[in-house]
């Protein structure tokens, strides 16, 4: 069954005043994690296998490419650290790129926030509004990545209209073509 997901991603100049912002809140801390997320191709959405010490999982998810907050479509399936997995994935699908990253994971109630640094690409805030049982309405996880955004002061500028995929095959080619 689909999670629904409204969420936001923002490039952050400084992430520990925004993180030791959060404590203020009193969020659970569920653990600094650094995921190593394969993507694969795929005709639909994105496809990622993502392997770390906190979370691992099979997460399929289809969200628009928009500034500001988005409505995701999510599966999900959490699993154990299995090469096997992997090399099934990369046979059939082919790898599309690996995105590196060092993550502090933050929950408060069904809001999750991350403070992540990723390999190449610099520091960002994420913070996903999460509906696992379908009992809360779009509209409510809406204001919910509203009232964060507007809490840790996320200029329109901020947003990423992207993944961390996309962000890593844009660097890529630039570097490639020299521009």
């Amino acid at each position: 069954m689909p999670i629904n997901i409204i969420e936001f991603k923002a490039r952050v100049k400084d992430s520990a005043t925004l993180e030791a912002l959060l404590q203020g809140l009193n969020p659970v801390f569920k653990g600094e994690d650094r995921q190593v997320d394969t993507y694969f191709h795929v005709q639909h959405g994105r496809l990622k296998l993502r392997e770390g010490q906190v979370e691992n999982a099979l997460i399929w998810y289809d969200r628009p490419d928009e500034q500001g907050s988005k409505h995701s479509q999510v599966l999900l399936y959490k699993h154990t650290k299995d090469a096997g997995l992997k090399e099934i994935l990369t046979t059939v699908h082919a790898v599309k790129v690996v995105v590196d990253k060092l993550r502090k994971i933050y929950f408060i109630e069904n809001v999750k926030f991350h403070f992540d640094h990723v390999l190449q690409l610099g520091d960002f805030i994420e913070v996903e509004a999460i509906d696992e049982s379908g009992t809360l309405g779009l509209d409510t996880l809406q204001q919910q990545c509203d009232d964060y955004a507007a809490f840790f002061g996320v200029e329109p500028s901020d947003y990423i209209a992207v993944s961390y995929s996309d962000m890593l095959i844009q660097l890529q080619h630039s570097n490639d073509t020299g521009k």
